[in-house]
């Protein structure tokens, strides 16, 4: 019979199969960031399978061949295993050898730090501000640092509070789908640590003697369950350059920072439980106060900053008694706990003791010793059920909108905001359509105010419930707390500067966290995902920030006008930026009615 010329010979396919393979091959070595031992065993590998293939299963039956490709698999998983990435401590500067700062001297001990490429910003990593709260000390207040001997290299960040950890390839295509700004490298084939030994701060500054300059304390994201100090996005160095002292800590998250239980409140000597985390962030700013100076800042002229949950975090601040003093101004992005009923985040003691009642449950302990003799890898898993501010009577006797409401606050001067697309990402899975738009309007609201939400944002096609699902979950999640956020301040006689983020780019765009980089002056000079025009709105931006900071006024510099007031009117960044009426006025009325906002 002859060989029917259309069809492609064994041979053929076979090595357009063996190219595919080791293509996937090589993709899952650089996604989970496996070591060089793994690319050059999988380079042997293949050349050995290949020359094997070809000399010797040589028309060999098919039985043969299919278990010669089942060995491939099974010798590249063994060397997944062998390269796994290992886990190295993340450097304060890219640089390998970067210049060592002159000595630091505080009350704990001396330090240094190191030096951008440039010498033009010293950073300062890893400083402890507490001690590590481990064994006994898990679920206590957090307890002064302890000094050190000689002189500690202060030139590596502290791994990231205790978390679950994704693995490495889900991360990158995490990076690929989502921020569209993946790099290949065979320079980051390692893991970021991970420990419930966390309590340490960072300090960027301007190189060398300064003295007086304004501070800004900056409070991480993550929905209180994840997050890390070394993300570029909110890198203190871009900020630092302008004249400015930039400080970020850890704090202690999920269970670690969240849990309660009556019996921790018993052992306490504030009678608190459920707010380790706010109390970690409350001591590293306490420790700024005593130990700026060292470094050129100001410690009375301080301003607490944070993003999503660590923007949630500032404004529980601004009305807890122990954090009075601390700082003057705040900066809060895309998230409050302000409202009547805060959307995320928070939750009542009652609701915190039984959730901690039920975690004792699943873990089959009676006793808080038995779950501090548990390890923070086995405990870990918790973070869903444990991350929200509790009213607890001591950091926060009631809730902020309560405070507010009898003119309780800390802060002399506000500015915040949220983006366009706050509520995007967290939808990606659940998005609305014809056939269930109403039906999760409905889940929302109850009655005649899903009637009325129905009537102000009408569906007549999939798409049009895709964009109006999008534009309530914003409102609902994101924007209505930074309404009454700012109506607070006006009643208060707080200076209060509302911003609405609406520019478009290559990666984030207007999406939750995307003004973060514009922000803090941190767009790439060499990245292709962002323009001239973003440029050129990062300077604009980092400027108002900049004087909000040392002023309190984010005015001047022949920047555009933006006027404090009630969050009415909002200062638009976007293609172009300027004053412009607060959007969705009419569902922040129904919702108003809904929580009763006073």
């Amino acid at each position: 019979m002859k060989k029917d010329p259309s069809k492609p010979s064994r041979g053929i396919v076979w090595k357009i199969l063996f190219v595919f393979s080791a293509l996937i091959f090589f993709a899952v070595l650089e996604l989970g960031k496996h070591t060089l031992l793994g690319w050059a065993l999988a380079l042997i590998l293949l050349g050995g399978f290949f020359y094997f293939r070809q000399t010797r299963l040589k028309g060999r039956s098919f039985g043969l061949r299919l278990l010669s490709w089942l060995g491939l698999l099974a010798c590249f998983a063994v060397i997944l295993w062998l390269s796994w990435p290992p886990v190295r401590a993340v450097p304060a500067v890219k640089e390998k050898e970067p210049a060592v700062t002159e000595i630091i001297h505080l009350a704990q001990g001396d330090l240094t730090g190191v030096l951008t490429a440039d010498e033009a910003v010293e950073v300062y990593a890893g400083i402890p501000y507490a001690q590590p709260p481990v064994g006994e000390l898990r679920w206590k207040e957090p307890q002064p640092a302890l000094p050190w001997e000689g002189v500690l290299a202060a030139d590596h960040f502290a791994p990231m509070s205790m978390q679950t950890q994704n693995l490495p390839i889900y991360d990158s295509l995490a990076q690929i789908i989502g921020y569209h700004d993946y790099t290949i490298s065979l320079d980051d084939n390692c893991r970021a640590p991970v420990s419930e030994d966390s309590l340490y701060l960072n300090i960027w500054k301007p190189a060398g003697e300064v003295s007086d300059l304004p501070v800004l304390v900056y409070i991480h994201g993550g929905s209180l369950q994840t997050g890390q100090l070394w993300y570029a996005d909110y890198s203190g160095e871009g900020l630092a350059r302008e004249g400015i002292i930039v400080v970020n800590m850890g704090y202690r998250l999920g269970i670690f920072g969240f849990f309660a239980d009556e019996a921790l409140a018993a052992e306490s000597p504030n009678g608190t439980t459920g707010n380790y985390g706010l109390l970690d962030q409350i001591a590293a700013l306490a420790w700024v106060q005593e130990n700026i100076r060292a470094f050129g800042g100001d410690p009375s002229n301080v301003t607490l900053a944070g993003e999503s949950a660590g923007s949630a975090c500032v404004t529980a601040l601004c009305t807890s008694p122990l954090a009075a003093g601390l700082f003057r101004r705040v900066i809060a992005e895309s998230s409050t706990v302000t409202a009547p009923e805060p959307a995320h985040s928070f939750r009542s003691y009652p609701e915190a003791l039984e959730a901690g009642k039920k975690t004792k449950e699943r873990f089959g302990v009676s006793s808080i010793e038995e779950l501090r003799a548990l390890s923070a890898e086995e405990i870990a898993g918790e973070l869903q059920s444990h991350h929200h501010i509790t009213v607890d009577g001591c950091v926060l006797p009631e809730t902020p909108y309560e405070s507010y409401a009898k003119g309780i606050h800390n802060e002399e001067a506000q500015l915040h905001g949220y983006n366009q697309d706050e509520a995007t990402p967290f939808i990606l899975f659940s998005q609305a359509n014809l056939a269930n738009y109403e039906s999760k309007i409905r889940r929302v609201f109850p009655g005649e105010y899903a009637d009325r939400v129905l009537a102000l944002f009408p569906a007549s096609t999939n798409e049009e419930a895709k964009q109006n699902w999008a534009d309530i979950d914003t409102v609902l999640l994101f924007v209505y707390g930074h309404r009454c956020l700012a109506r607070q301040a006006a009643a208060n006689g707080i200076p209060s500067y509302t911003y609405y983020f609406t520019k478009d780019n290559g990666r984030l765009g207007a999406w939750h966290s995307g003004e973060e980089v514009y922000l803090y002056n941190n767009i790439p000079a060499d990245s292709p995902l962002y323009d001239e025009a973003d440029r050129a709105l990062s300077q604009t931006f980092s400027r108002y920030i900049l004087n909000f900071v040392r002023t309190g006024d984010p005015g001047g510099d022949g920047l555009p006008q933006w006027k404090s007031g009630d969050g009415s009117s909002v200062l638009q960044l976007g293609s172009t930026v300027g004053e412009t009426a607060a959007p969705y006025g009419e569902l922040i009325a129904i919702l108003d009615e809904m929580q009763g906002f006073h």
